[in-house]
C-alpha cells in the first residue's frame, strides 16, 4: 500500500484522478477495453471533476460500475448515488461510455444483486475508486463487515454511525430520513480490482484513516482490508492524515 498526502483537497483529487486515468489508458492499450468502479460522496467531488477532464481516454471502450445505492431510493432524490454519478460523471464525459451499470435499489434487492453480479463477473475491474467512511466502512460494508462472502453485491444494513455521516454531509434533512439498508459491492469484489485508488479527505475521517492503515486487519474496521491488496494507493489531505504515526 502506498500513501500520498497532499496539501489541499483539490491537489489530492487531482493526483488520485491522474493515477486512475493512467491505469485506464494502460488497460485500453493492453486489452482494448477497460473496466472501472467509481465512488460517490463528498470525498469524490474533486476526483471525478479531474477524471472526466483527463485527456487521451477513449471512454467508448470503458465499462463502469459503482459501489452502492440505497434500498428504496428513487433516482430523482438528491441523495441518490445514481443521480450523483449521472450528473458528476456520466453526463460530463466527452463521449459516452461503452456502458454504465447503475445499481437500482427500487425493486427486489436480492434480484438486483444477482443481476449486477452476473455482469461484473464478465468485466474484471482494472481500477476501483473508493473512499473510507467515518466508521471505517468500505463502500456500504459497515462494521463488522462480511469479509468472506463471494457474492459481488449484497444487501446490507447501515449502522447508525454511517447514517449519521450521510445526514451530517447534508444529503438528508433528518437522521430518520436516511435509509436503513443499501445494496453494496462486497469486500471481496472490491479486492478483486487490479488497482484500488482510495481518496479520503477531512479531519472527521482521521481516526478511521489511522485505524484502517495502521491498525489490525479486522471486519470491525472494514477498510483495513485494503492493507491486503497488492496495488492500493491511498490519497489523503493534511487533515485526514493528522493521526498517522508515519
Amino acid at each position: 500500500m502506498q500513501v500520498i498526502v497532499s496539501e489541499t483537497k483539490p491537489e489530492m483529487g487531482r493526483r488520485a484522478a491522474q493515477n486512475g486515468a493512467e491505469k485506464i489508458r494502460q488497460a485500453l492499450a493492453d486489452r482494448g477495453a477497460a473496466n472501472l468502479v467509481v465512488a460517490t460522496g463528498m470525498s469524490q467531488f474533486e476526483v471525478l471533476a479531474e477524471l472526466v477532464a483527463a485527456p487521451d481516454i477513449d471512454w467508448s471502450r470503458v465499462t463502469a460500475f459503482h459501489l452502492d445505492e440505497y434500498i428504496g431510493m428513487p433516482i430523482k432524490h438528491p441523495a441518490s448515488f445514481r443521480k450523483y454519478l449521472k450528473e458528476r460523471f456520466v453526463d460530463r464525459l466527452p463521449r459516452p461510455l461503452a456502458a454504465f451499470h447503475y445499481i437500482s435499489g427500487e425493486g427486489d434487492g436480492a434480484a438486483e444483486c444477482r443481476r449486477l453480479g452476473e455482469i461484473i463477473a464478465a468485466h474484471p475491474i482494472d481500477v476501483a475508486f473508493v473512499g473510507i467512511g467515518e466508521n471505517g466502512h468500505l463502500a456500504f460494508n459497515d462494521p463488522p463487515a462480511d469479509f468472506d462472502t463471494e457474492a459481488p453485491y449484497l444487501v446490507v444494513n447501515l449502522d447508525e454511525a454511517c447514517r449519521r455521516q450521510q445526514r451530517g454531509e447534508g444529503w438528508f434533512p433528518t437522521l430518520d430520513d436516511v435509509p436503513r439498508q443499501a445494496i453494496s459491492m462486497s469486500i471481496r469484489q472490491i479486492l478483486k480490482s487490479r488497482a484500488i485508488i482510495c481518496t479520503v479527505p477531512d479531519a472527521r475521517k482521521a481516526e478511521a484513516v489511522r485505524a484502517s492503515l495502521e491498525g489490525s486487519v479486522t471486519p470491525d474496521v472494514p477498510a483495513s482490508t485494503l492493507q491486503r491488496h497488492a496495488d492500493t494507493t491511498v490519497y489523503l489531505d493534511q487533515a485526514s492524515a493528522a493521526l498517522l504515526s508515519r
